[in-house]
């Protein structure tokens, strides 16, 4: 039986940082990238607010090279999704979608959560040209502008009340006429001058031309009328879901479906750690997560060594 010191479950900046670490430290890691490699920032064009790139790096670029980077040092990639985990004993095994069984005595999962959609025509090819899922990585390109916000939770209210910072206005479309949002959170939107809600309402369809959304339609689930809005950008504040469904119930979760982590990347299963999104429903930052990776893949060194299994 083969058993690598560690595989890594996903990409993104947790993950390839993870990988970077753990490969030089001679630990050989796998890393199953999954069906999305690299994670959401592919899905980004400019990222202005990861440090050393004054000048603003392209999402998918930034992936491309922290992967070149760790594969410089030996970090072996796999473009297959893991559908299956037994962490009952060890050696740990992890089973792709082909099939394919692999064995670690550590695992690093970085696997992330998905923003979540509405399923409107257009909206993934508009991301990152007026659309997007992250209102403090992209908030900054919209000084000066209009925004709406869709969603009626905590998530929507932050993402309104950060954009204030920079729009002249921003709507807040909710499905209803009361929010879910916790009260500080409702009580601080509705304070806020440049924050106005569209209630009782829906967004049926974005509009666009060549350089990216001009405006909403949104439909009034009360009436049925639906009027076009004026916007530039539309923001998805409906949050994310994180994709830790292979794991069936092995790991303790929260009740969001986050892994909870202890002691920074640890788990409640020896040897597992986690980083990135996929336990972290708070920050959702490339930096933070990449920063996880980090603690995860020296941790994960750290505890081959105690159990006298490092190389």
């Amino acid at each position: 039986m083969d058993i690598r010191p560690v595989i890594i479950i996903g990409t993104g900046p947790a993950g390839l940082t993870a990988a970077l670490y753990t490969a030089r430290a001679m630990m050989k890691p796998i890393v199953m990238e999954g069906h999305e490699p690299g994670g959401q920032l592919t899905l980004t064009t400019e990222v202005d607010n990861f440090p050393g790139f004054p000048e603003g790096v392209l999402g998918p670029e930034l992936m491309a090279n922290m992967k070149k980077q760790a594969a410089r040092f030996g970090a072996e990639y796999m473009p297959v999704k893991a559908t299956d985990v037994d962490f009952s004993k060890r050696p740990y095994k992890v089973t792709t979608e082909k099939g394919d069984v692999f064995h670690a005595h550590s695992i690093i999962i970085s696997t992330g959560a998905s923003a979540k959609w509405m399923g409107l025509p257009k909206e993934k090819e508009l991301s990152g040209r007026g659309v997007s899922t992250c209102a403090t990585c992209d908030g900054f390109f919209y000084r000066n502008k209009i925004v709406h916000v869709v969603g009626g939770g905590d998530t929507a209210m932050e993402d309104a009340t950060f954009l204030t910072k920079f729009a002249t206005k921003v709507y807040i479309v909710h499905r209803r006429d009361t929010l879910r949002a916790s009260k500080p959170m409702q009580e601080r939107a509705m304070k806020n001058p440049k924050i106005e809600f569209v209630w009782d309402s829906e967004v049926v369809e974005i509009l666009d031309d060549q350089a990216g959304v001009v405006g909403i339609k949104v439909k009034n689930l009360k009436t049925n009328a639906v009027t076009e809005r004026k916007t530039d950008g539309l923001f998805y504040g409906i949050g994310h879901t994180p994709n830790t469904g292979f794991l069936k119930g092995q790991i303790n979760l929260d009740e969001h479906g986050f892994i909870k982590t202890v002691n920074g990347p640890e788990t409640n299963i020896p040897g597992v750690f986690a980083c990135g999104d996929v336990q972290d429903s708070y920050y959702r930052q490339a930096i933070t997560a990449a920063g996880s990776g980090c603690q995860a893949a020296i941790k994960a060194e750290r505890w081959l060594e105690n159990e006298g299994l490092a190389h």
